[in-house]
């Protein structure tokens, strides 16, 4: 049996009581006050880099999930932020890039487990050029960033299974 994704939430966030139950497969419900509140996917950016070769910019994960593993640059959508202002910032804070040609790709949902949790995502995949690549620098959450040539590419080398069907989707494209 899979838990509820809103079951490490005990108490009703609009009146605190602990009549907090389960309303739906996604959903909960004071009994209360009658406050429902849907667990709803977060967004999250990532950003398919290409040099005038042709390689992939890819970056190795400093922090879990999936530490040490490959990742291509990008992350979550703060509030009051479109994902293209998401995707850019992130990359600045990542690696200093700034970002240009910014084409929507593809968006598949997720699971990210964080702090103990299941988070459902919903990832949004760009193709991106920078006008800046030797500013490239690792920050933030990257321990490493490098350009890798797309056939020494391999899906099982990322940790995040999204980013893993993100890879496989792009190079069935530029094959």
């Amino acid at each position: 049996m899979t838990q509820h994704p809103l079951d490490k939430f005990r108490f009703c966030p609009a009146c605190g009581s602990a009549h907090w139950e389960i309303n739906n497969e996604k959903s909960k419900r004071c009994e209360s006050c009658g406050f429902v509140y849907y667990a709803n996917a977060s967004a999250a950016v990532a950003a398919l880099i290409q040099n005038g070769n042709g390689d992939l910019l890819v970056c190795r994960r400093a922090k879990d999930p999936a530490k040490d593993t490959l990742d291509l640059p990008g992350g979550f959508v703060d509030m009051e932020e479109t994902i293209e202002e998401a995707l850019r910032r992130e990359i600045m804070e990542e690696l200093g890039l700034n970002i240009t040609d910014i084409r929507f790709f593809r968006s598949i949902p997720n699971e990210y487990l964080y702090s103990g949790m299941v988070i459902h995502t919903l990832d949004f995949l760009f193709l991106c050029k920078t006008d800046n690549e030797q500013n490239l620098k690792t920050m933030d959450d990257v321990s490493d960033a490098f350009f890798m040539p797309v056939n020494t590419i391999s899906p099982q080398d990322f940790g995040l299974n999204s980013i893993k069907k993100g890879i496989i989707a792009f190079l069935k494209e530029i094959r």
